[in-house]
């Protein structure tokens, strides 16, 4: 029967996907709109809908919104508290994005997320078109947008490109750098003299980087010259960057910030981003965040799907040909940082990301040589596109049917969509070769983003209490505000105000007390501390809605959320 199927394929669907890919790929100008296409369709559903994610996200947005109620843009600040974890770049993009979206009339501008996201869907689409770019350095037109295709639909990409913090620009920095160092130590040994062009791209990029994230794209590009450096015995060919005329430019580049923070807050930036934040990441898992080695490893099946299994396909290949000089520049790219990330106690998914577009050109590479591992067991182990385009979708359809008692209906077609095109991606993998099958892949990992993303996440709203409670409170008068008892995550405050008071039960009794349009949202667990502290004062007070939901920081434990208000509110 699948030998039926499979054959009824062949004048249609299965020659549709390599038509589609040749066509694309005629000219420069065809690959980009065709990545772009490809990426929108990764990347924008749920983009608008989802509501702010706990805890990074709210705590970079409400950062940014801190900066545009003051008009400060040298501190960052959350609330009262100073946040320096991150240089400012991040939150002057996210800055310009919301007004921007102010200027044009977006409604609610502050609190809508969205537009904080659009940095990060800038970059995500800026990493896709950058690899494709610097895959051209290696392989071929069309294997170089097979890259960029591969890091488009990855899943951790995917979930980046909509949140609105560091990652996703970060990761266009490094493509941009590794890019030209990539052509600079394959270009070693050309006599003519090298331009201005690249090296001014190679260290802009670097300056970008170290203002959205601190030294992390100095670790990645310093490990690959160092062991590109050891393995050939030379490092004549850095001289083609320009490294003094270079390191001027990003000084110039990066230290007004720094010098401007140093003199508004002393040494306390470089106290709180080295000496706490990095420091505690390399001595234990800060925030909870601790994991074994290998984690990464075991997480890149996932993460990097569906592009992974041909990873380990290709890795024998890529092992045998490790002496060619293209192949020794993608694994001092690839291999030296990721020991690093495996070494490191604190992870977290998205920390390894820069390092995958190294990985979709090495796979790239592998199939235009045709050297993919002929090791049928290889294949069956790893190729495991059908099991992730299925669970992903359905176990999302199954949460909204719990939690919402909703089917999910619009989730189903995309469900089954991502289920039969990863079925025929591996079953006909054998017959049609890693392209095809990977193309196959490909679609079925946007029909799943469609369904997870696009339409079910938006559905989860007990996951998501802080909107609920925003879409809930309706006050009647000009100048509300609000304090929260128990649940202080950072999507209250970025929703309901910089002046949200957080506090505890009583707090919140008393701050009801100090006078009209004010509002308590108190947790279950603080309610019955809150009624004895109103008892106590007289507090005269009216209840509101309640809002039962799920914190997912805090374990997943239930939450019920009521809403109060002082009596003098109309």
């Amino acid at each position: 029967m699948t030998t039926i199927v499979a054959d009824g394929l062949r004048p249609g669907m299965r020659d549709f996907g390599a038509r589609m890919l040749a066509a694309a790929t005629a000219s420069h100008a065809r690959v980009i709109g065709f990545l772009l296409a490809m990426s929108l369709v990764c990347f924008l559903p749920g983009f608008f809908n989802i509501a702010p994610i706990d805890r990074d996200e709210a705590r970079f947005a409400q950062a940014t919104k801190q900066m545009i109620e003051s008009g400060d843009y040298v501190d960052i600040r959350f609330q009262d508290e100073v946040r320096y974890k991150k240089p400012v770049g991040i939150y002057w993009l996210q800055a310009a994005a919301v007004r921007a979206g102010e200027t044009l009339g977006v409604p609610q501008s502050h609190t809508t997320i969205w537009l904080y996201r659009i940095p990060s869907l800038i970059g995500a689409l800026g990493a896709v078109l950058l690899t494709y770019w610097a895959a051209l350095a290696f392989v071929s037109r069309r294997s170089a947008s097979l890259a960029a295709l591969m890091l488009a639909t990855s899943i951790m990409l995917g979930i980046e490109a909509r949140l609105a913090k560091t990652d996703a620009v970060l990761l266009a920095t490094v493509v941009a750098a590794m890019g030209v160092m990539g052509r600079a130590y394959l270009g070693r040994g050309a006599a003519a003299a090298p331009g201005w062009l690249m090296p001014a791209v190679f260290w802009s990029a670097l300056g970008v980087g170290v203002l959205i994230k601190g030294p992390l794209i100095f670790m990645v590009v310093a490990l690959a010259a160092v062991t590109l450096a050891i393995a050939d015995r030379s490092a004549a060919w850095l001289m083609r960057l320009r490294p003094l005329v270079g390191m001027a430019w990003l000084l110039l580049l990066v230290l007004p910030w720094f010098i401007a923070i140093v003199g508004r807050a002393g040494d306390a930036f470089f106290v709180n981003a080295v000496g706490g934040d990095l420091m505690s990441k390399l001595s234990g898992g800060a925030e909870g965040h601790w994991a074994p080695p290998l984690y990464y490893l075991v997480l890149f099946w996932l993460t990097f799907w569906p592009a992974a299994p041909l990873a380990a396909l290709s890795a024998p290949a890529v092992w045998r040909h490790r002496r060619e000089p293209a192949m020794r520049f993608l694994l001092a790219w690839l291999v030296p940082a990721w020991i690093v990330f495996e070494i490191v106690p604190t992870k977290l998914p998205h920390y390894v990301l820069p390092l995958y577009p190294a990985v979709a050109i090495l796979i790239a590479w592998a199939i235009e040589r045709e050297v993919l591992s002929a090791k049928r067991w290889i294949a069956r182990v790893t190729v495991h596109w059908p099991v992730i385009a299925a669970v992903l979708p359905i176990v999302a359809i199954v949460a909204v049917m719990m939690l919402r008692r909703q089917l999910g209906l619009l989730a189903w077609p995309f469900a089954a969509g991502a289920m039969i095109f990863g079925f025929f991606a591996w079953r006909l993998f054998d017959e049609d070769g890693p392209q095809r099958s990977f193309l196959r892949a490909a679609v079925a990992s946007q029909l799943a983003s469609i369904a997870v993303f696009g339409a079910v996440i938006p559905l989860l709203h007990p996951f998501f209490p802080a909107a609920a409670l925003a879409e809930t409170v309706m006050p009647r008068c000009a100048h509300p505000r609000y304090a929260a008892a128990g649940y202080h995550e950072p999507s209250v405050v970025f929703l309901f105000g910089t002046t949200t008071v957080l506090t505890d039960g009583p707090g919140a009794a008393d701050f009801l007390a100090e006078g009209p349009c004010r509002f308590a949202l108190v947790e279950g667990r603080q309610e019955r501390s809150f009624a004895r502290r109103g008892e106590a004062i007289g507090l005269r007070y009216a209840p509101g809605p309640r809002v039962d939901g799920f914190n997912y920081n805090e374990g997943g434990h239930g939450v019920t959320i009521a809403v109060y208000r002082s009596e003098a509110q109309p």
